[in-house]
């Protein structure tokens, strides 16, 4: 299995309003940079979006290594929350609904497909693909915003 990693970051211009996200995913000293955007969401949809469109990008089982700032996700996938939350028909420990359930469960069936850890990496940090992840969601997130 090749071994990949996937850096992604997503912005929102509001909370809601314009997004974007940016993905890298470099293998074997090769890179290849994804972005998109939409012009009504939440940020949290843009990292989410972000990670799933790197996974879909992969054309085979891959032992891939994901890095994000966002502890939604991280904390979400290691400390096991959203497997509680499908389990108990997408609902949170509190009873309310899980929020962005189509993105986690078109996540959890690409996870599903490769062996991916999870890892966090603190944001606006120097962290040059987190850093250079981020631009490019911020410029899609302006593009989305002038198409209102």
């Amino acid at each position: 299995m090749n071994k990949v990693n996937l850096y992604a970051d997503g912005a929102c211009s509001g909370n809601p309003g314009p997004g974007g996200w940016g993905t890298i995913l470099e293998c074997r000293g090769y890179e290849k940079e994804l972005s998109g955007g939409e012009p009504q969401t939440t940020n949290n949809r843009m990292e989410l979006t972000g990670i799933i469109e790197g996974l879909k990008n992969l054309n085979q089982a891959c032992h891939v290594t994901v890095y994000s700032d966002s502890k939604y996700i991280t904390d979400s996938i290691n400390k096991g929350w959203v497997y509680s939350w499908q389990r108990n028909g997408w609902r949170k420990s509190d009873k309310s609904p899980a929020l962005n359930v189509d993105l986690w469960q078109e996540l959890l069936d690409l996870i599903g497909r490769h062996k991916v850890t999870f890892v966090w990496i603190k944001g606006h940090a120097g962290h040059r693909y987190n850093e250079r992840c981020d631009e490019m969601a911020v410029e899609q997130s302006k593009i989305k915003g002038r198409r209102l």
